[in-house]
C-alpha cells in the first residue's frame, strides 16, 4: 500500500507508554463522550503492556508527530484487532478516518502474513458502522453491525410493564449472581450461542473453555467495564444450581451501567425470561 510521504508508519515495540499517553488519554475523552465509557483504566492497562515492548501493532507519525496506533493480540491460532485510533488534532496531512485505515491495513497484513494464525477477529466499538470497514472487507472479511443503545433514567420514567414481567415460570427462581455460578455459567454461554451469530463474530462462545475464558474477562478485567455483582442476576430450576438465563453487568463509568451479557437457554425461550431479567 502506498502511504503518503508525509505519514510514517513503524513497529509499536520502538516507543514507549510515555510517548502514547497523550494519545490515549485524548482517545479515552472520545469514549466518555461518544459511548458514555469511563475508557482510563483499559487505557492504563495498555500503557502498561507498552513499556513491555511486546504489545504487536503499528504507531502512525505525520511529519514526526505521533498521531495515531494500532494493536493486536495473538491467541493461540486466533488474533485479534484489539484497537485503533488516530488523533484528530495531530494530524496535517491525512483525516484521522484515513490514518486509522492505513493502520488497519498494516495490522491485518502483518496477521495475515504470521504463522499459524488461522482466524482474525475485531470488534472496534468506537467507530460508527461502516466508518473503517474498508480494510477489513478488503482483505476478505466479513463485517457485522452492531446497535449502541440506551435508556435514560435521569428523567424518573421507567421502562414500561416493568412489574408485569418479574413473573417467573414454575420450577425457575430468580437468584443473584455469585462466584459459585461461574461453570454454570460458562456453559450457558456456550449452549444458548450455539448456532447462533455471535457464534461466528467470536469464537469464545464455539466451545466451554472458550465461553469460560469470555465470563473470566468480563468478571476480572476492565474491558467491559468494572463488574457489577449487585446488578448481575441468574434464572436458576428450582432445587438445582442448573442455570436457565443470565444476565452480567457491569459500570462503566460511575453513574452509567452496561449490560455485558443476556442469554437463555434454547429450552426455555419464549418464556419471558430475557425480558424479566431485563426490568429487574
Amino acid at each position: 500500500m502506498k502511504v503518503p510521504s508525509q505519514l510514517e508508519v513503524l513497529d509499536l515495540r520502538h516507543f514507549s507508554a510515555r510517548q502514547l499517553r497523550s494519545l490515549l488519554e485524548e482517545e479515552s475523552r472520545v469514549w466518555s463522550a461518544r459511548l458514555r465509557w469511563d475508557y482510563r483504566s483499559s487505557a492504563d492497562l495498555l500503557l502498561q503492556y507498552l513499556d513491555s515492548r511486546v504489545l504487536p501493532g503499528f504507531v502512525a507519525l505525520d511529519r514526526g508527530r505521533i498521531c495515531g496506533y494500532v494493536f493486536c493480540v495473538y491467541e493461540g491460532a486466533k488474533a485479534v484487532v484489539g484497537d485503533v485510533y488516530a488523533s484528530t488534532a495531530t494530524s496535517v496531512s491525512q483525516s484521522a478516518v484515513e490514518v486509522e485505515r492505513i493502520l488497519l491495513t498494516h495490522v491485518l497484513e502483518l496477521l495475515q502474513n504470521s504463522p499459524n494464525v488461522e482466524r482474525i477477529e475485531s470488534q472496534l466499538l468506537l467507530h460508527p458502522a461502516g466508518e473503517i470497514s474498508g480494510p477489513f472487507l478488503k482483505a476478505g472479511f466479513a463485517v457485522h453491525e452492531r446497535l449502541f443503545m440506551e435508556c435514560d433514567l435521569a428523567d424518573g420514567r421507567f421502562l414500561p410493564e416493568a412489574e408485569a414481567s418479574r413473573t417467573l415460570p414454575e420450577g425457575l427462581n430468580l437468584a443473584a449472581w455469585s462466584s459459585a455460578h461461574f461453570q454454570q455459567a460458562g456453559g450457558l454461554v456456550h449452549r444458548a450461542y450455539d448456532g447462533h451469530l455471535d457464534g461466528e463474530i467470536n469464537d469464545q462462545y464455539c466451545s466451554l473453555d472458550g465461553a469460560l475464558r469470555f465470563l473470566h474477562n468480563i468478571v476480572r478485567f476492565p474491558g467491559c467495564g468494572v463488574f457489577d455483582v449487585d446488578a448481575s442476576s441468574v434464572v436458576l430450576r428450582e432445587g438445582t444450581d442448573e442455570m436457565a438465563a443470565m444476565l452480567l453487568c457491569s459500570r462503566v463509568r460511575d453513574e452509567v451501567a452496561h449490560i455485558t451479557q443476556l442469554c437463555v437457554l434454547p429450552e426455555h425461550r419464549g418464556q419471558g425470561l430475557g425480558r424479566m431479567l431485563l426490568m429487574h
